[in-house]
């Protein structure tokens, strides 16, 4: 097993736009493993590769019986439903806020072998692929929530034991519905 730190809140990292996977290689597999292994211990949905203090695009999920990882994905929206729900971040540790997401995406990418995936499942599985496309737009799911609920959020992060002091950054999200938060 091969768990790595999570990068908290705070860290620039989490607000770095992640470069595309070029080689994939031993050294990617092995970034999906540390992800898989970081997720699993932590008990979370998913995990992207900022989240490890990697600037990689690549994340691993394990949600509503969906399991694998993406590397470069894109997603596309189906629809135009959306859907409100509670959401936490593993680098937001035991907090959690309703946010809004679309209810329907395809995502695409490839696996850590260069091979082509495509995945489209259920509303978690959909709400979990547009949190870890944002982590790797240097995107954190705070900034999507809805003036209110954001102010709240900040005020319990800035009081919660593992923060540390640093000024927290809002950015805006390059996908679609950003803005349109509740």
């Amino acid at each position: 097993m091969t768990v790595q730190p999570i990068r908290l809140f705070g860290d620039p990292v989490l607000r770095t736009r992640a470069a595309e996977v070029t080689d994939f290689d031993a050294e990617l597999r092995h970034l999906v493993r540390d992800l898989w292994d970081t997720m699993q211990e932590a008990g979370g949905a998913g995990i992207a590769a900022p989240q490890l203090g990697v600037g990689l695009r690549v994340f691993t999920y394990h949600c509503d019986g969906f399991a694998g990882h993406l590397v470069n994905p894109t997603f596309e929206v189906v629809g135009d439903e959306y859907q409100d729900g509670p959401e936490g971040c593993l680098s937001i540790p035991g907090l959690r806020w309703d946010c809004r997401r679309h209810l329907h995406v395809v995502a695409k990418g490839w696996n850590m072998h260069g091979e082509p995936v495509e995945v489209e499942g259920s509303d978690l599985l959909a709400r979990c692929v547009q949190h870890e496309t944002d982590h790797l737009d240097g995107v954190v799911f705070v900034d999507r929530l809805d003036v209110e609920t954001r102010k709240r959020a900040m005020r319990e992060i800035r009081e919660a034991d593992w923060f540390d002091g640093a000024v927290p950054v809002l950015k805006q999200s390059p996908h679609p519905l950003f803005g349109e938060a509740n």
